[in-house]
């Protein structure tokens, strides 16, 4: 160090990564496992807090009992010393295996001050370094023999091509999804999202939120969903929530017709199942959230990216926060925890000719999918109505379509379909059969509603 740079760290003062002490005291090593907590820093003995030269002891006794002092520093921790005129400078490396504490705890480095952490925050500090896995936890109450769901478990197995011959509670062991306790087994937390009858009773921020939104703000709800299944269920709800409400185009090749969704559905199944394994899952106050907009869709997650990935290593390299979730998930083929998911995604969207996904980190991490915006879809509703010099609504075009692609859907069925009302779609029926715009064939029971040839044209070109 030169005589110039110390000029400069002594005007600029104490900061995240310096720190002044007149001499060695008890509180050093609390100085020195709060810097190795946090980012590394220094600690100049020998200046006061206004950064007055005071100078210390430099001589070899001094030294030792500085080495001393840091051995009470858990794990262990290479701190260097240097003499520089009269003081001694530690300089302290950030941590590889935090955390680190000294005899009189946890301490952290909190812009120019170090702090004492309390129990609640040494449990944050350690689930942000990734040294806790949420997965991984045991969760007591969650008894096997009480809350084991042979439904989803024997729908795993299929999916796996696990042979089912050993018994259930073997298996989940196998899979690191429950733990035996002297009198009983129970669940880890990996086991209640995946195979409890109930995993929301555990864990009810494991939900899954989908939105349909009119326009493109948060304001007007036209449909919404929430998944609270086993996690296999909940992707593939969500997927099916975004299938339902997205807009469809048909390809004719030969003789079959192919279905081609507007995001396409590879790279919003990565999507969903990117939020479910690597949200985190200590956040109790949020949910995944699946929203389209009229001119968007967005998939969100609580948590950014995992500690120890910067966003240059983002799409090239894989590192999940929580590991038995995604390993469950790679066994089924939903991830293949290499970091392509991010890829596919993007050359997904790139075949299909739309823009490729937008990522999004702050507290949450989004996925942004843009919306192509078809005026001649979009104005279907209004230009149908003009052409029939009659004002039609979204259900009874819906409905309408419906029955073109399937004209022997009962109202019942067109019902489940749109989720609406029986009475709701049987009222559209009768105000389409008195325009013109359907026709009753056959008798009342038994019969079915034919779209009339004109509409049908119509929904050819709109299609």
């Amino acid at each position: 160090m030169t005589n110039t740079e110390f000029e400069i760290i002594l005007q600029e003062g104490e900061s995240y990564k310096v720190e002044f002490k007149e001499s060695i005291d008890k509180s050093l090593a609390d100085e020195v496992c709060a810097f190795s907590n946090a980012s590394g820093g220094r600690v100049f003995i020998g200046v006061d807090d206004r950064g007055k030269i005071n100078g210390t002891d430099i001589s070899n006794a001094s030294r030792s009992r500085i080495q001393d002092t840091l051995r009470q520093i858990q794990p262990d921790l290479a701190v260097k010393l240097d003499v520089f005129k009269n003081i001694i400078i530690l300089t302290i490396p950030e941590g590889k295996e935090k955390p680190y504490s000294c005899s009189k705890g946890f301490f952290l480095r909190v812009g120019p001050n170090s702090q004492k952490l309390g129990r609640n925050e040494i449990i944050a500090f350690v689930q942000s370094e990734g040294r806790i896995r949420f997965d991984e936890l045991v969760k007591l109450e969650a008894i096997v023999q009480e809350s084991f769901s042979k439904e989803a478990f024997d729908r795993y197995l299929s999916l796996t091509g696990i042979s089912n011959v050993l018994p259930a509670e073997d298996i989940l062991l196998n899979l690191d999804c429950c733990v035996k306790t002297e009198d009983k087994i129970s669940f880890t937390n990996a086991g209640v999202l995946f195979f409890s009858n109930d995993p929301m009773k555990y864990i009810p921020q494991a939900q899954v939120v989908c939105a349909l939104y009119k326009g493109t703000k948060k304001v007007t709800v036209l449909d919404r969903k929430d998944s609270r299944g086993d996690l296999v269920t909940v992707i593939d709800e969500a997927v099916l929530f975004l299938k339902k409400h997205l807009n469809l185009r048909y390809e004719i090749k030969e003789i079959r017709r192919k279905d081609i969704l507007e995001i396409p559905e590879i790279a919003i199944r990565e999507a969903v199942i990117n939020a479910v394994c690597h949200r985190d899952y200590f956040e109790k106050g949020a949910n995944v959230m699946v929203e389209i907009f009229d001119d968007r869709v967005e998939i969100s997650n609580p948590g950014s990216l995992p500690h120890g990935m910067t966003f240059e290593d983002f799409g090239k390299r894989s590192l999940t926060r929580n590991p038995t979730i995604a390993s469950l998930l790679h066994r089924i083929n939903y991830i293949e925890k290499m970091g392509t998911g991010i890829n596919r995604m993007k050359e997904a969207c790139k075949e299909a000719q739309i823009p490729e996904p937008e990522f999004k980190l702050t507290g949450f991490f989004t996925i942004l999918f843009r919306r192509i915006q078809d005026n001649k879809k979009k104005n279907f509703g209004e230009n149908f109505g003009e052409n029939f010099g009659e004002n039609i609504n979204e259900t009874q075009i819906k409905i309408l379509r419906c029955l073109y692609k399937a004209p022997k859907l009962s109202a019942k069925k067109i019902a489940k379909e749109f989720e609406l009302t029986t009475r709701a779609v049987e009222q559209n029926l009768k105000s389409l059969k008195e325009r013109g715009l359907i026709i009753r064939e056959g008798p009342a029971k038994g019969g079915h509603w034919v779209v009339a040839e004109e509409v049908k044209n119509k929904l050819k070109v709109n299609s």
